[in-house]
Order: C-alpha cells, then sequence, then structure tokens
C-alpha cells in the first residue's frame, strides 16, 4: 500500500517524529536473528543483536523505516517454491472467470500454494482444507500502512453490487466448509464497508447455511454500529488485526488506525453477541521486544479475543519497511505455546503463518461448532 502513496501520491506519507541524531560510530542497521531455543516454562529471553556489517544506511534508502540491504539473505525457514497442484489451478481459475479479488494474491501471501492445496504444500495436494481469503470491496485501499503490498488510492473504484452474489454463487460451487472474507479498508464508504459484508455473509449463508465464515475487517474507523450490523449477519469468526505492539503502531500502520481502536473493535464483537468466536494477529520482526509481544498478548486476552496468530513479517519492496530481525521457528514454537498458556483457545506461530493461515483447519471448525452448540443448549 505504501508504495503506491510514495509512487503517485495520493495518500499523504505517514508523519514520523524526527530522530535524535545519532553518533558517528553508531551502527545503522542492526540486524537480529532470534535462534535459541525456548522452554515455555521458563522467562521471556532478549535475543542478542547481531550487525550487518554494512555500517551505512540501506542502499534503498527510502525513508527512516524503509529500504533493503541486499547482503541480508532470507533464512532457508522462509523459501518456498512456487504455487502449483490441482486444487491450486481450479481455485485460481474460478476465481478469474468471476473477477474475485483474493488477498492471496493481492498481498503477495507465501502461503498461497500450502493453503488453497488444503495443507499440501505450494506444489502438492494435501488432506486438509483448502483455504482462499476474498477481498472484497476491490483492490484499493483508502490507507497507506507501511508494511502491505496492496495499491492504495484516496478515491478507488466503487464496491461491485453484484459481488457479494457472486463471491455466495463461487463459495458454494467449491464445496468448501470454512472461507475467510476480508477486505482493503474503504474509508470513503459511510459504514466503511461493513452493509457490502454483511450482504455477502447473507448470501453464502443462503446459499448453504452449513458453511462456516470468518470475516477477517478493517476497523471501520472505529464505528462500533458498523461492527454490530456484520457481527449480527450470520458470521461465525469476527477477524480483526492489530498488526504491531502498542509502540510500533505509527510506525507500522496508517494514522487513522490506532491500537485502542483496534482493541475497541475486538471487544465490541465479542460483547454485542453471545458466543462469539474473536481471532487476531501480530506481526514480528519489526523491532518489537518479546516483553511487548507479551503485553499484547495480555490485551487481547483481557477483552476475550480466542484465536491468535502470530507470523514473520516479510518486505514487499524497499518501499515497505525494514525486516529488523528474523525469527526463528523455535520461538514461533514459544510463542504458540506461551499464547495457549495465558488463555487463547488456539495459536497459529509461525514464520509464514499469516492472519488466514490454513483457517479452516479441524480444530478451529469444532471450536466454532462447539460454541455454536453450547449456545443452543444454554451452556456457558
Amino acid at each position: 500500500m505504501f508504495q503506491k502513496s510514495l509512487a503517485n501520491p495520493l495518500v499523504s506519507p505517514i508523519p514520523i517524529c524526527s530522530p535524535k541524531p545519532r553518533s558517528q560510530s553508531c551502527p545503522r542497521s542492526v540486524f537480529i536473528v532470534r535462534s535459541n531455543v525456548v522452554d515455555s516454562s521458563k522467562e521471556l529471553f532478549e535475543s542478542p543483536a547481531i550487525s550487518t556489517g554494512t555500517g551505512g544506511p540501506y542502499p534503498g534508502g527510502m525513508g527512516l523505516h524503509t529500504g533493503r540491504d541486499p547482503s541480508v539473505k532470507k533464512p532457508e525457514w522462509l523459501r518456498q517454491r512456487a504455487p502449483q497442484g490441482e486444487k491450486f489451478a481450479k481455485l485460481h481459475e474460478s476465481l478469474s472467470k468471476l473477477k474475485l479479488n483474493t488477498v492471496c494474491v493481492e498481498a503477495q501471501c507465501p502461503n498461497i500454494g500450502e493453503c488453497w492445496n488444503g495443507g499440501g504444500g505450494a506444489g502438492g495436494e494435501g488432506d486438509g482444507i483448502a483455504t482462499a481469503t476474498i477481498m472484497l470491496l476491490g483492490d484499493t485501499c483508502t490507507r497507506g500502512c507501511r508494511f502491505c503490498a496492496v495499491k492504495t488510492s484516496r478515491s478507488p473504484p466503487p464496491p461491485d453490487a453484484m459481488e457479494p452474489e457472486n463471491t455466495a454463487r463461487a463459495i458454494a460451487s467449491w464445496g468448501v466448509e470454512y472461507i475467510v472474507l476480508t477486505s482493503v479498508d474503504r474509508d470513503d464508504l459511510p459504514d466503511g464497508g461493513s452493509g457490502h459484508f454483511t450482504k455477502t455473509v447473507k448470501a453464502i449463508k443462503n446459499l448453504k447455511p452449513e458453511i462456516l465464515v470468518e470475516c477477517l475487517t478493517s476497523d471501520f474507523r472505529g464505528d462500533l454500529e458498523a461492527v454490530s450490523t456484520l457481527v449480527n449477519s450470520g458470521l461465525d469468526v469476527f477477524a480483526h488485526n492489530i498488526e504491531t505492539v502498542r509502540r510500533l503502531q505509527r510506525i507500522v500502520r496508517d494514522p487513522r488506525a490506532g491500537y485502542e481502536q483496534s482493541l475497541s473493535v475486538l471487544k465490541h464483537a465479542k460483547l454485542c453477541k453471545e458466543g462469539m468466536i474473536t481471532k487476531s494477529s501480530i506481526m514480528l520482526g519489526l523491532g518489537e521486544s518479546d516483553e511487548e509481544v507479551q503485553e499484547a498478548m495480555a490485551d487481547l486476552r483481557a477483552i476475550g479475543v480466542d484465536i491468535l496468530t502470530l507470523g514473520q513479517y516479510l518486505q514487499p519492496t524497499p518501499l515497505h519497511l525494514t525486516v529488523k530481525e528474523y525469527v526463528t521457528p523455535e520461538k514461533f514454537a514459544f510463542w504458540k505455546d506461551y499464547g495457549e498458556s495465558v488463555g487463547f483457545r488456539y495459536v497459529a506461530s509461525g514464520p509464514l503463518v499469516r492472519s488466514s493461515y490454513r483457517a479452516g483447519e479441524l480444530f478451529v471448525q469444532k471450536l466454532v461448532r462447539g460454541s455454536k452448540t453450547k449456545d443452543v443448549s444454554g451452556e456457558s
């Protein structure tokens, strides 16, 4: 998103306060790798900093928080094969015919092969549930977050009035059991797109009542009435991402977003409908400390968030935020154990995990259906 804003400044750059002057001996860039295997029963640890050795500014030179160091290579655990496979091909063809957008494609998600193939990896067929995330309300966002590759504009094209019905027909034809709907931010619309989401959910449930629907939404500018409208549309999981820890919000996200605003949206979604499953996501590798991640988890649990995903931030282009560290699979495993120990009902944590990563896993389905059963029986 921010890439488009800089190339064609329709969205104002994010204001960042000038930093204090550095001493000449202070290295300009620090690259951190978390490599320790962690016992989740022990205290959190601070990882050692490893200098890249470049000593100078990033060659990209795009800004205080952006740029790319070509001497730094991705670890092996972040490498993925190009997506292929029969399920992937069928889903891609169906989406193209109906002119539907997916966040999998638009946001350059590294898991597109694994999710679309039902857990079989980038190039093979899996025995799990194929998951695709449909992106409603077009492919152009009104915000300019520094981590996101989706294009931006102050005045994107109006929503496609037939999109809810087309989306429902496509999903019903795939035979899937779990679908994720998300969208770009649409601050140009009075309700932020909540009504469009609602129409889509209702159209899907009319055609296939048994399908589980997750909505990964914007914050609707903090409009809690818009949140209520969507929560009561028939969806099964309400998801909204805080993205990063409290301290890094203004660096990572558009100024119109915010930590407290995101928490208020998630809290309202949980309170305005009995039994609503809520979900959020945090990117790691942006310079956050272990204590800050721990604090963010505590804040999410305090408002009853049920599901959490954690993944590695990957820089789409040099115009986007610089990766500050690559967190190892062992540390992600630690965060999974820690998250479940503090009360999350399900935690997906790994370098390539994204918000909707294999969202239709059987455990999540059981969680959602179990919640519905309790609601019907009157159990608490």
